[in-house]
């Protein structure tokens, strides 16, 4: 596929799912299978959204380069034809991750999330060279996870023109270590979709951007399908309303949840509640305790969830 097509795969919703694991902590893909079903049928994976699997959000560290592949497989013919799957990519060297994603790719995967390289502290040729090579050498989506919080510098908008003859090169994830230094997504807009990285959806979306990241749609799908269709129609008062009131209810737990913990665990306690449970978290990471499965459950009834 070229930019264009990929660009339509590559929009609406990222939604970071949570990876299934036994009691034993083992990998659930019976699990995984029914899961899919689910969200599917709750209009994820379709033209506006994207199953994300192996992020951070799905403890994606956490599972060996032996289980992801199965795990992309399973959650590939559990969705059916046409299904969009995304599979995320742990930060390697360049041809350890050419590696994998061809194996994403042979795995039915139609688009990655790759993080900057940051253990090889790259500079932004480096970063051109990284995503061109692997771009050579596949033919499914790559967005590019503007991951400079790991003590590397971001991706520059010029480096992002540099890559425009990287063709699968179709999307980046964006936020920006200065706030001000936001609005320069406005420079590659045109070429690139931007996925909105740091809760700034409308101004993305005002800045020609195409999609936003969310933790919580896999409990409750409706809600950011709702909030990135309105994006996309230009209502962003209503869009930004659903989003403060989604903080406003979800975010005090979220807080306290994180301090004592992955922030991860709070997707599953989610699950839990919406009665489609995901496992616990591997260690050392805890599920969420009975008071802080009360104050989300409290939260998600206030929202309507559940």
């Amino acid at each position: 596929m070229n930019r264009e097509e990929l660009k339509q795969i590559i929009r609406g919703v990222s939604v970071a799912v949570p990876t299934p694991f036994d009691k034993d902590y083992r990998l659930d893909l019976a699990a995984a299978t029914d899961l899919t079903q689910w969200w599917v049928s709750q209009g994820l994976g379709a033209s506006n959204s994207m199953i994300k699997l192996c992020s951070a959000w799905g403890q994606g560290p956490d599972i060996s380069d032996d289980e992801w592949p199965h795990l992309v497989r399973t959650v590939v013919n559990a969705g059916g034809p046409g299904v969009n799957v995304m599979c995320g990519l742990k930060s390697k060297d360049t041809l350890r991750t050419i590696e994998d994603a061809k194996i994403a790719q042979d795995m039915g995967a139609n688009s990655l999330q790759i993080e900057l390289p940051y253990n090889h502290a790259p500079n932004q040729d480096q970063y051109v060279k990284h995503f061109t090579m692997i771009s050579d050498a596949i033919d499914i989506g790559i967005m590019i996870y503007n991951t400079y919080w790991f003590g590397v510098a971001p991706i520059e908008p010029e480096t992002m023109h540099r890559l425009e003859d990287a063709e699968h090169v179709a999307a980046v994830k964006w936020n920006y270590p200065d706030p001000d230094g936001y609005d320069k997504m406005r420079e590659f807009s045109d070429t690139f979709n931007v996925i909105d990285n740091s809760g700034q959806h409308a101004r993305c979306f005002k800045n020609g951007g195409a999609g936003i990241v969310s933790a919580f749609a896999p409990a409750y799908p409706a809600h950011d399908l709702k909030v990135a269709d309105l994006l996309a129609d230009g209502k962003y008062d209503e869009a930004e309303a659903m989003v403060d009131a989604e903080d406003a209810a979800l975010g005090p737990v979220r807080a306290k949840i994180s301090a004592t913990g992955g922030g991860y665990r709070m997707a599953k306690g989610m699950m839990d509640i919406v009665g489609h449970p995901t496992g616990p978290p591997r260690l050392p990471t805890e599920p969420l305790n009975d008071e802080e499965m009360a104050a989300l459950r409290a939260a998600m009834e206030k929202l309507g969830w559940v």
